[in-house]
């Protein structure tokens, strides 16, 4: 069977893109709200449930997203009903996957960045007639600019490896769900180990080029 090389690359790529944008932009808004609302009720429990992607197995997600979008589910029948199909094994539940395991890393970067500012600057654009939106992106988003690039920069290296759940709740379907970590264990499982070595240098030079980044912005805003 004809292997194509670049698909699994270009597959991660696009997956890791879209769900690490999505991240990206849950990370912060809760983390905002987190910071903003430090006497809510019911915060431990919130955060908890935000971080559990971090501690859980994979596999454990994997389990639980097929259980939640499952056709018996409700929120799968729903799916089924407006779509005709079901959401898993398919592109989409490879996103859904990646942006569950990746969400945590953003979400600690954003609130550590937030966190940081100086409230009393804040409050002075407040006095000076800013409205919440403008705070929050005048301000609030430039001087945790840092915090908010370092946590992206992980968010997408976490969505582009992310391996167990994608093959529990996506499967493997090259060409359609088999991206790169996937490719690598079963070209590694079938004996291919020299393309399995392909795609493992693919991974630690687009992983070495994301650090390079963070570094080069940390040195020129530090």
């Amino acid at each position: 069977m004809q292997i194509d090389f670049w698909a699994p690359i270009k597959l991660s790529i696009e997956i890791a893109a879209i769900s690490g944008l999505l991240a990206v932009f849950l990370g912060i808004m809760s983390a905002r709200i987190m910071v903003k609302r430090q006497s809510m009720k019911g915060r431990m429990l919130i955060e908890t449930f935000f971080l559990l992607p971090i501690v859980l197995p994979p596999t454990v997600i994997g389990f639980l997203l097929v259980v939640i979008f499952g056709q018996r589910s409700p929120v799968g029948e729903l799916i089924y009903t407006l779509f005709n199909q079901s959401i898993i094994f398919t592109w989409s539940a490879a996103a859904i996957a990646s942006t569950v395991v990746a969400f945590p890393l953003m979400y600690q970067s954003a609130k550590a960045g937030f966190a940081a500012v100086d409230q009393e600057i804040e409050d002075a654009a407040r006095v000076d007639g800013g409205s919440e939106w403008k705070v929050f992106w005048r301000i609030s988003i430039p001087l945790s600019a840092r915090a908010l690039l370092a946590g992206a920069i992980l968010t997408f290296a976490r969505a582009l490896g992310e391996f167990g759940a994608t093959l529990m709740f996506a499967g493997n379907i090259p060409g359609k769900t088999q991206t790169m970590p996937i490719a690598i264990y079963m070209a590694f499982e079938s004996g291919q180990s020299t393309l399995a070595w392909a795609w493992v240098g693919m991974m630690i030079l687009m992983s070495i080029g994301m650090l390079v980044v963070v570094q080069i912005f940390q040195r020129t805003h530090s």
